[in-house]
């Protein structure tokens, strides 16, 4: 049922091609503390994949060393299409520098 459902968001969202309606969709759908550990997560993979060190991310976040294993977990260990989707918004983040 749950993984159904989370298909049905995922192909709904994959057929979106504005970012504005991903965007208000996303915070129709999710409250604000979700809203906020989503992009948490998302802030500390990616710091993670720029070769930030555990420890200062969890500086630099207020975040437990905990929270940042597990991200770096998904990176080493997780689905091939979120490694590479991190890995992309890296590199185009230092290309943008």
């Amino acid at each position: 049922m749950k993984k159904n459902s989370i298909l049905k968001i995922a192909r709904i969202l994959a057929k979106t091609e504005d970012p504005k309606v991903v965007h208000q969709f996303l915070e129709a759908i999710l409250t604000p503390k979700e809203i906020d550990a989503i992009a948490l997560r998302w802030k500390l993979v990616c710091m993670i994949e720029s070769g930030m060190s555990q420890r200062a991310i969890a500086r630099k976040l207020g975040v437990s060393l905990c929270k940042i294993t597990r991200g770096s977990r998904e990176l080493k260990h997780g689905p091939e299409s979120f490694r590479s989707l991190v890995k992309k918004t890296v590199n185009n983040e230092r290309e943008k520098e």
